[in-house]
């Protein structure tokens, strides 16, 4: 089950704007929404509901949080990152046949292959705008995330997917992926228990990868659809993983 994919925020991103915009009884109210939507959506997770949806409101109520405002505070230490928040940098809709028509090897035949083959539609983000850096960031995460998937090795299985959340650990301090990562062990642990070497060992994978990979939210994937996948791993660092962990 993939529990992100490049729609997961869209939702999320546009109420967080919203709220910016209303008087303080109103931000007040939301603030206390948002909280509760953490709850709601953490306590949906313990009892085994993955779905897109929970994970969306979770989202939207981390977005409320000062956690998120320290991402974008550290991604803004990188100038190459600083650069993309700066100018909002969202590229233009992705069209997968013309995507389809480059070499079967590079990033973007292989990018527009698997969103076709899963269903997705690459540009639920076409014309969205971002009123915060800390929007922006979790605009563009989302945006790429299937990207992040592909450059990286991990499926989309349950615990490949908590695997990547390990991985953008130590790139940023991402609030998502720190509660992904806790709901996950501690779901594992009440109602799978015989899953827990497994997801370990994808935590500590990612983890460990993302340690020495160059950073990934830096990177305009979309100018270079025709650099072979294997040449975007070797200039940013990747080993990929090979393990299954389905």
């Amino acid at each position: 089950m993939q529990l992100l994919n490049s729609a997961t925020s869209n939702a999320s991103v546009n109420a967080h704007g919203q709220q910016q915009m209303q008087n303080p009884i109103l931000k007040g109210c939301n603030s206390f929404l948002a909280k509760l939507a953490i709850v709601k959506a953490s306590v949906s997770m313990l009892c085994g509901d993955n779905s897109l949806q929970t994970v969306g409101e979770l989202t939207y109520g981390l977005l409320a949080t000062p956690a998120y405002d320290l991402v974008a505070h550290h991604l803004n230490q990188d100038p190459a990152c600083a650069a993309l928040i700066r100018d909002r940098y969202i590229p233009s809709a992705h069209d997968l046949d013309t995507l389809l028509t480059l070499p079967p090897d590079s990033l973007g035949h292989i990018y527009a292959a698997q969103m076709k083959k899963a269903g997705f539609d690459p540009n639920l983000h076409a014309g969205m705008t971002a009123k915060s850096d800390a929007e922006y960031v979790e605009l563009r995460l989302s945006q790429t995330h299937d990207l992040w998937h592909i450059v990286t090795g991990f499926d989309t299985s349950l615990i490949s997917e908590i695997g990547l959340q390990a991985f953008h650990l130590p790139q940023f301090p991402y609030p998502l992926a720190t509660m992904l990562v806790a709901n996950s062990l501690i779901s594992t642990t009440l109602r799978e228990p015989d899953l827990l070497p497994k997801l370990l060992a994808a935590i500590a994978q990612g983890f460990q990868m993302g340690k020495t990979t160059k950073p990934l939210f830096a990177q305009k994937w979309e100018e270079g659809w025709e650099k072979p996948l294997t040449q975007w791993q070797m200039e940013l660092n990747i080993q990929p993983t090979s393990a299954t962990f389905a």
